[in-house]
């Protein structure tokens, strides 16, 4: 069993603004969403802690797995946040006011790049082989792995996976998946 969780939040979230693979650390309510996502995790088994390498999600799994008592994180770049290129570091309003014709774009099919960001399918292929890798751990052990990412790249992963585009997902918020023997996400179910 996996579980991929979304990191807790920080300044930029409370601002709206496009993290992608800016390195923006935690506030003291992300370190507080990741204390009660490890006590809604506390039952479900978790022997292994994976994490993107953006101090977010690696924070956020360092909490988690003290809490839990697990041993160590394991940091895999592959699960870091979709870059969003120009979009990077604005807000919507700054992106519509910096890119009217972009972001106009990017409005009417949320699948359209902006200049310089990493495509739906790359992002989707680096988190199904980042995933693969955490699950390749979870077969040597008697127990469930947790995969500490960010909401655009666990969406990018199950859409692929799945067909399914979940709607964004909070801080904090985790989905309960399979790893079938193709390596490919399996029935998501958002953990209450």
């Amino acid at each position: 069993m996996l579980f991929l969780a979304r990191h807790g939040e920080t300044a930029w979230n409370l601002e709206q603004r496009w993290q992608g693979q800016t390195d923006v650390e935690l506030n003291d309510s992300g370190r507080a969403q990741a204390a009660a996502l490890a006590v809604r995790l506390a039952a479900h088994g978790i022997v292994r802690v994976v994490a993107s390498d953006l101090s977010r999600a690696r924070e956020t799994a360092e909490i988690i797995a003290r809490s839990l008592g697990v041993e160590g994180v394991r940091v895999d770049p592959g699960l870091r946040e979709r870059g969003y290129g120009v979009f990077e570091g604005l807000t919507r309003a700054d992106c519509e006011a910096q890119h009217p014709e972009e972001w106009a774009r990017y409005v009417a099919d949320h699948r359209h790049t902006p200049t310089r960001a990493e495509p739906d399918a790359e992002v989707a292929a680096r988190m199904r082989a980042a995933v693969a890798r955490a699950g390749a751990h979870a077969g040597d052990t008697r127990g469930a792995v947790l995969v500490v990412s960010h909401g655009g790249s666990i969406r990018a992963l199950l859409a692929a996976a799945t067909g399914w585009r979940p709607p964004p997902m909070g801080n904090g918020d985790t989905y309960r998946v399979t790893l079938g023997p193709d390596d490919l996400v399996r029935e998501p179910a958002l953990l209450p």
